[in-house]
């Protein structure tokens, strides 16, 4: 009898980790006709003009855009170069370093376990993370040794405040402040991609031990805070994090191609990160970081903040699913009313103005934003990526655009809010 039990106990714990199948079965994305879609063929032929020209004009090296309605992907064209030097064409298949758009993912992961009831967001990250505990305020800091003070934090940071970027971690190389670039090099934390042998956890832990840079939940200080869910994501599911999203959301999805460092069959497919040198597009050379970490390297660093690379379809799979309200190809990943949770003002007052809010990892269009043109709908959610990648979905609507780049040190780029506009125009319904 106690060996039934344990094995009705264990098929129920497999059940509730499981994804669910959905009553809706909406199909995966597809390929359509611009009409049969609600979008005008001539306006977005607009969009390929422009995209033309701007490679033509060395404003880029190359892109890949894509354009769905209503699950119907009417637009998805490569222009350029993949690898200039190299003179390798840019394909639509191709594989791009999506950096911080990694971190909508790794927050819908985060929401997958809070819809099984595994914590609450306002539950101190301490309570799974134990080195969290007492965390401390940065006081007074000295330039000549880079020793400072710390004094205690008025509270805890918070799972939300690791979300909404208010729990007063920074971000190391890429942040505003200099002495905290300096104590994080100091005490050897990883702030974004690498090729070394070191795991999210040990360097998630040496953060943990560092001065914040103010109370949480008091400003919005963009950081690693998706770095520290996603070894949260591994402390709660018993799972590392690659597995994680690889079982709970890329394969359910048919994600096939994003992935923290790519399968050998899929590396040729990566497009350089170049920037323009005399007027040459080149590759962009190891500096903080090794362009060639998705490839090469101990491939053991799962930053839940900026490590994923995909391709233009993956991620509008992605974002087609929250369009459905959590809901893909017959899974459900998230309910409708998650979604609408993760797409509240989760910063108040404390970021964006009034023309957007923050939710959980997405800039999100207010009323007002909508009003002022050219972005999209109320409620329209957006982000991009450290190496040019940008993207914008709008519920109202059902639009997704994709635009995908490689590129560092770019001044003459204007292909993101030209590619929005003109998604936007193209709508014919």
């Amino acid at each position: 009898m106690k060996n039934l039990y344990t094995i009705l106990i264990l098929a129920l714990a497999v059940t509730a980790t499981a994804q669910t199948n959905s009553i809706r079965k909406s199909k995966p994305l597809s390929v359509a006709s611009p009409e049969k879609a609600g979008m005008s063929p001539e306006r977005l032929e607009r969009i390929d003009a422009m995209l033309q020209q701007a490679v033509a004009e060395g404003d880029v090296p190359g892109v890949v855009a894509l354009v769905a309605r209503n699950g119907k992907i009417v637009f998805h064209k490569a222009y350029g170069m993949a690898d200039s030097e190299a003179g390798r064409p840019l394909k639509r298949d191709d594989i791009f370093r999506i950096a911080s758009q990694t971190k909508a993912i790794t927050a819908t992961a985060v929401m997958m376990l809070w819809e099984e009831g595994r914590f609450q967001l306002d539950d101190p990250i301490s309570k799974y993370i134990p080195e969290f505990k007492n965390p401390q305020v940065l006081k007074t800091f000295q330039y000549k040794d880079t020793s400072y003070t710390s004094a205690p934090a008025a509270r805890e940071i918070t799972i939300r405040q690791l979300l909404n970027h208010t729990s007063g971690l920074g971000y190391g190389k890429i942040d505003a402040d200099e002495r905290m670039k300096m104590i994080y090099h100091k005490a050897g934390v990883t702030d974004l991609f690498t090729t070394e042998n070191i795991s999210i956890g040990e360097s998630v832990k040496k953060l943990a031990a560092l001065p914040l840079h103010h109370n949480p939940g008091e400003k919005f200080t963009y950081s690693e805070g998706l770095d520290v869910l996603g070894y949260f994501v591994e402390v709660v599911s018993g799972m590392p994090f690659d597995v994680f999203l690889r079982k709970r959301l890329f394969e359910p999805l048919g994600m096939h191609d994003t992935w923290f460092y790519l399968p050998a069959d899929k590396a040729n497919r990566l497009v350089a990160v170049q920037r323009q040198v005399d007027g040459q597009w080149r590759q962009y050379p190891v500096t903080f970081y090794d362009p060639d970490y998705p490839v090469k390297g101990a491939k053991q660093f799962f930053s839940g903040g900026a490590g994923l690379s995909s391709t233009a379809k993956d991620y509008a799979t992605f974002l087609q699913m929250y369009l459905n309200g959590g809901e893909l190809n017959g899974k459900r990943f998230l309910s409708r009313t998650t979604v609408q949770a993760i797409m509240g003002n989760h910063t108040g007052d404390l970021w964006g103005g009034d023309a957007q809010h923050y939710g959980l990892a997405f800039g999100v269009l207010t009323q007002q934003g909508q009003d002022m043109g050219g972005k999209g709908s109320q409620g329209t959610f957006d982000w991009g990526g450290y190496f040019n990648t940008q993207y914008f979905a709008d519920p109202k609507e059902k639009v997704i655009g994709i635009l995908m780049k490689q590129t560092q040190g770019t001044t003459a780029d204007n292909t993101g809010w030209k590619f929005r506009q003109l998604v936007g125009q193209s709508i014919d319904d």
